[in-house]
């Protein structure tokens, strides 16, 4: 967490109050935007007009990644319960085990943009167009997803930053959700049901360029020190992304100050604001800074 002046500190803690209210009425907004989608990709599902509605219920499905990194940070719901049962929600479709992406993600705030020690940076960035192009697909993301869930569920990934008295409960994590995934396997094959796949595993697919390049913009091309407010990009975009992404374009602000919840981070963007040095006026720009940051150009 950013050191702050005792004024800065004394506003930034008053706003760090969970809100059961704001987040049941977020997720019930995110779920019922993805069950809407979904609806539409069913009835569309004979004709060319499936494509958009794969596409919408893509984007919303992935950005439940936003809401289970909100509820590993336990913020969205003052109840600890519902914290838990989004971050379960959340995981299963789209395949993140929340258990131990807690602790990948709070390593990751402990060692921001530190080369040696954020596991996010573990994998080196894209250099080339080619390479770009792959991790903007995502196809080496579920590749990755697969591995560790397998990986943890035989109990061979021995990630440091997963203390060894949660190693357990890791693989147990792991484990269960293979179970689940089978269970739907099963029974959508005993039931000669297509659902999963129009509902799900497509929209998957379909969304999840859009995720990846929401993700690059939250830490590339930014300076590779410990100060918050120099290390994470904020980017100033529309309401409705901001609400897909549970008001992380605030990201500088969030890395500053963790325990804020979604809802009051743009209050603590208006405290901050003046002090980040890396802030976009919109994801357009913020995906061309990223690319001159690859060594891309303007491609």
């Amino acid at each position: 967490m950013q050191r702050f002046d005792g004024e800065t500190a004394a506003a930034l803690k008053a706003l760090s109050v969970p809100s059961d209210r704001h987040g049941l009425v977020q997720a019930a907004g995110h779920l019922g935007l993805i069950a809407a989608a979904g609806a539409a990709v069913w009835a569309t599902r004979d004709s060319l007009w499936v494509l958009p509605a794969l596409l919408a219920e893509g984007v919303a499905l992935v950005f439940l990644f936003c809401a289970l990194h909100e509820a590993v940070h336990h913020t969205p719901f003052a109840t600890r319960r519902l914290n838990r049962a989004l971050a379960w929600i959340a995981g299963l479709a789209i395949l993140v085990p929340p258990r131990w992406f807690r602790h990948f993600h709070l390593a990751h705030h402990r060692w921001t943009q530190d080369p040696a020690r954020d596991p996010e940076l573990a994998t080196p960035k894209p250099r080339s167009l080619g390479g770009y192009l792959l991790h903007v697909s995502g196809l080496p993301l579920w590749r990755a997803a697969l591995a560790t869930l397998l990986r943890n569920a035989a109990g061979r990934k021995a990630d440091g930053f997963v203390p060894a008295r949660e190693r357990a409960a890791v693989v147990r994590e792991a484990r269960v959700m293979l179970a689940v995934y089978a269970t739907v396997a099963v029974a959508s094959v005993a039931a000669g049901s297509w659902a999963a796949v129009w509902l799900w595993l497509l929209p998957l697919l379909a969304g999840q360029p859009f995720l990846r390049l929401y993700l690059l913009a939250e830490h590339t091309g930014c300076p590779e020190v410990p100060d918050m407010l120099r290390n994470s990009r904020t980017t100033r975009t529309a309401a409705p992304l901001r609400f897909l992404a549970w008001n992380m374009p605030y990201h500088a602000e969030h890395h500053s100050w963790p325990a804020a919840p979604f809802h009051a981070l743009p209050r603590a963007h208006r405290l901050l604001a003046g002090r980040i040095e890396v802030q976009a006026p919109s994801y357009r720009a913020a995906s061309r800074d990223v690319r001159r940051a690859l060594g891309l150009g303007r491609t």
